[in-house]
């Protein structure tokens, strides 16, 4: 015979109410072993490279951001404490059993100093613009790179493309800009500057090449050499314009026609 509604109903409540307790006495549990002392993170290794930071570094500007334990700690955040780091380029963290962070580091690598004299912020070996203490950096030999905000990767690249051609002329380069209206500029360690015009590497380079090629026999006629170029425009469409120490081809004010 089927059950009555009545007594139906009265299982259906009795189960679940029994299934209510089960789930209340799990969450019960769960919270208590998140919030037991043994899960607390009590310890953090760090590998990779650490050169410019160590354990006092870390534990004053990672320590104060972490929050949670082993369970609870959101990792992404640990992350990005430790590439708050400065000299840290990234940071990759994750769990060991029951209470370990393990974290392995990677350190900005300078080549470049990045803005005007008195800015503190370098480039990396990426192309990332990031700030440090340059006292803690051997700053002397690093060329100086200018650009908008974002296009500190192209600058380098640029750099990068340049620099063999002027190290092929016994020169090399101390400073690099792209101005705001997308011009490169150069400035030699000789102390001379150029102004090599608009366009990608293959364009730039062709109108470099062009000069280099050129450049000893305008000099020879002058009696000089490259060492003697104070400056160069390179942004005229069939030729240059060239600047050289002891040179003057204005005429003097006696000397010019009425």
């Amino acid at each position: 015979m089927p059950l009555p509604m009545d007594v139906r109903l009265m299982y259906f409540t009795a189960n679940l109410l029994v299934v209510g307790v089960v789930l209340l006495a799990l969450g019960n549990g769960v919270r208590w072993v998140f919030a037991h002392p043994v899960f607390s993170i009590e310890s953090i290794s760090v590998h990779g490279e650490v050169s410019r930071n160590n354990a006092v570094t870390f534990k004053a500007n990672v320590m104060p951001k972490l929050s949670g334990n082993f369970f609870t700690l959101d990792l992404d955040a640990a992350r990005q404490a430790f590439e708050a780091v400065p000299w840290v380029r990234s940071a990759v963290v994750r769990r060991d059993y029951p209470n370990h962070l393990h974290v392995v580091l990677q350190e900005h690598r300078p080549v470049a100093l990045w803005g005007q004299e008195e800015a503190t912020t370098m480039v990396n070996q990426q192309g990332q613009v990031f700030e440090a203490n340059l006292d803690e950096a051997d700053v002397e030999d690093l060329p100086r790179m200018k650009g908008p905000d974002g296009l500190s990767r192209e600058v380098l690249q640029m750099y990068q493309y340049l620099r063999p051609i002027y190290v092929a002329m016994d020169m090399d380069i101390d400073e690099l800009e792209l101005t705001p209206r997308g011009s490169w500029r150069l400035l030699t360690k000789a102390g001379a500057w150029m102004e090599l015009g608009r366009g990608n590497e293959a364009e730039v380079g062709a109108a470099l090449k062009v000069f280099f090629k050129t450049l000893s026999q305008v000099t020879g006629r002058y009696g000089r050499t490259s060492t003697s170029l104070i400056g160069a425009d390179l942004r005229h469409k069939d030729g240059y314009a060239l600047r050289l120490q002891g040179v003057n081809t204005v005429e003097a004010d006696g000397n010019k026609r009425p």
